[in-house]
């Protein structure tokens, strides 16, 4: 989809064109100067579809109106923005991509955004049309290239999109950065939909090298030579039973103060589960256990995504993203339950369950980044635990932490962007569970409290003061169910908008 911003014009000859109208009182519409032009034009076509509907200019209602006449358009518009004091960034963004769902299932291949910031709105103009125009962007995602028939069916033909705005270079400006955010969310997308014979561990590092290379990220890949040479036992365990060799992927992005200055120039950390695929090893998991396992590697997507999108739009901030990438198989070599493995970290792990490797793949990966990098802070990502899903659902992650200032930073920027979490206790009580009698620590606390259990694992591998956040995003990183308006496919690309976020807000300048 092409996106452009145009001076306001009634010129709109073509295509859709799309306008709105306010809710100032919670019922009865109130048009917006667009769609009062639009109106006038079409000699009164939406005040008199206005008559014989529900419409009353709530979010997310529409009144359209087919080959209207007086006009060389195919239809006007008509889109509910609800109370002018409560529209905002999340809820144009949900507004646009619900527009562009409309105009996708109308077949249309142009339109023309003309819809007006309401009296008393928080949101500046520019704003106004940047979020509309990153909805419908992240509505145009589509992940179809291995289908071969009824590619119709398929096919999203709105090819240009015009967002009309009084303020064309402020709209571009912030609309750039959202691009960039957009296309980290894509590439995430893409990793996690992709069959897991086409992205095992190797191509998933190949693949983030070439991404983010050519926008300026440092990209290392270390092979199991090199890990096995730093005793990287707990990772390397879960990937022997796989034909494909293991990988950890270092990325770096320096776009803040010099390293040399050691306070401020100490880089942000973000560090990603990435099982390519989790048949449970030996542990095996039941044939419905095992479907839709390719995306056990979201955690690593959300990272690449999220280090994508902060170099695409230079963020004034120093970031590494380290993945761990794994197959988890049940291989003539694989990891058996009761076996002992030795993390890079030193300390000593009982295996009882080899389909609780997530956290075996993190602790390493965490011990590494904390000793090679020393960060300001960590935050890691994984679709650890069914448990999460159990006590959250499909709507919010789980976030666990040794420091209340960074959950505090991070729930404020699931709240704006809508990719919401929700704090879990760690707790003396919850680390005894994963006492073993043969080993440093088990890998398993037993039937109850899960994924509090995981979290109280990996807290064992935060080093010293290193503030950290555990984030399960187990029951949001892909959608089987409806799809939410701005998530057309089955990977959602979860945690890609929230850590952007999260940086803008307090680690950039």
């Amino acid at each position: 989809m092409q996106i452009s911003f145009v001076a306001p014009s009634s010129d709109v000859t073509a295509g859709a064109w799309v306008v709105g109208a306010a809710a100032p009182n919670g019922s009865g519409a109130a048009l917006l100067p667009g769609a009062v032009r639009a109106d006038k034009a079409s000699g009164g076509a939406l005040t008199r579809a206005l008559k014989v509907s529900k419409f009353t200019g709530k979010a997310g209602q529409f009144v359209e109106v087919l080959a209207p006449g007086g006009l060389k358009v195919s239809r006007l518009l008509l889109v509910g923005l609800g109370k002018p004091q409560e529209v905002d960034e999340k809820g144009l963004e949900t507004l646009g991509a619900q527009i562009a769902g409309r105009l996708y299932a109308g077949g249309e291949t142009a339109a023309t955004l003309d819809i007006d910031v309401p009296k008393d709105a928080k949101v500046e103009k520019a704003e106004l049309a940047a979020h509309l125009a990153f909805g419908a962007r992240l509505k145009s995602y589509k992940f179809d290239k291995y289908r071969t028939r009824d590619l119709d069916a398929y096919e999203k033909k709105l090819a240009t999109l015009r967002v009309m705005t009084p303020d064309v270079a402020a709209a571009r400006k912030a609309h750039a950065g959202l691009q960039a955010v957009a296309d980290g969310i894509f590439l995430a997308r893409d990793l996690v939909n992709e069959p897991p014979n086409i992205l095992y561990p190797a191509e998933f590092a190949r693949r983030a090298r070439a991404a983010l290379t050519k926008l300026g990220v440092k990209v290392e890949i270390l092979g199991e030579a090199e890990m096995k040479k730093q005793g990287f036992g707990a990772l390397l365990g879960v990937g022997q039973g796989s034909a494909r060799e293991s990988q950890l992927v270092v990325m770096q992005w320096n776009g803040g103060p010099s390293s040399k200055n050691k306070s401020k120039g100490k880089p942000i950390a973000l560090v990603g589960k990435g099982v390519c695929f989790d048949s449970g090893g030996l542990s095996i998991k039941t044939g419905g256990g095992m479907m839709g396992m390719k995306g056990d590697m979201a955690g690593a997507a959300a990272v690449t995504g999220t280090m994508l999108a902060l170099a695409a739009r230079k963020a004034k901030v120093n970031a590494v993203g380290v993945i761990g990438l794994v197959e988890n198989m049940p291989g003539g070599n694989a990891t058996r339950p009761d076996d002992v493995l030795k993390s890079l970290s030193g300390q000593t792990i009982e295996v009882l369950n080899t389909d609780a490797e997530g956290r075996l793949v993190l602790a390493d990966a965490l011990t590494y980044t904390q000793r090679r990098f020393a960060p300001k802070f960590v935050i890691d990502l994984a679709t650890l635990t069914g448990a999460i899903v159990a006590t959250l659902g499909f709507e919010h992650a789980g976030v666990f932490s040794n420091n209340d200032e960074l959950v505090s930073r991070i729930q404020a920027a699931g709240r704006y962007t809508g990719e919401r979490v929700w704090q879990l206790p760690l707790d003396p009580f919850y680390d005894r569970m994963i006492k073993s009698k043969i080993a440093d620590m088990k890998n398993i606390g037993g039937a109850n409290s899960g994924a509090i259990t995981a979290a109280q694992f990996l807290k064992r591998f935060i080093e010293k003061d290193t503030a950290w956040a555990h984030l399960d995003i187990a029951g949001v990183a892909w959608q089987d169910g409806e799809q939410k308006p701005m998530i057309p496919s089955w990977g959602t690309g979860w945690g890609v908008r929230l850590l952007n976020r999260l940086v803008i807000e307090n680690y950039e300048n």
